[in-house]
């Protein structure tokens, strides 16, 4: 057996706001919605593409937002990105620099932490 990647990564969120996931992670942050398999699309929630791996969004009835953990995202063209939040009034913070890499940090509409980054 070896390992192959990351299939998908999921991240909580309350029940009944998949147009704020739609509004953000598609609208802002330009991602590929994808359809949810009949079977699942009943809980709520919502899948997007993000480059190979998926990011799904599934409904979590006592929600709290992920703070520290986070999914970190590369990204191709962070200043392009930055200026696409800095337009939609999504703040922006920071952290310790990685070498090797440009990142920020954003939170969704949900308050889930959320990391890009942009090799150097």
């Amino acid at each position: 057996m070896s390992w192959l990647g990351i299939d998908h990564v999921q991240l909580a969120m309350p029940a009944r706001e998949e147009v704020k996931a739609r509004l953000f992670y598609a609208g802002v942050l330009q991602l590929t919605e994808l359809p949810k398999p009949a079977d699942l699309a009943a809980r709520g929630g919502a899948w997007f593409q993000c480059g190979d791996v998926q990011l799904h969004l599934g409904v979590e009835q006592e929600f709290r937002p992920a703070k520290k953990a986070h999914p970190g995202l590369l990204v191709s063209d962070l200043e392009e990105l930055k200026h696409r939040l800095v337009a939609n009034k999504i703040e922006i913070s920071f952290d310790a620099p990685i070498s090797g890499f440009d990142r920020i940090f954003v939170a969704d509409p949900f308050g889930n932490r959320l990391e890009f980054l942009q090799r150097l």
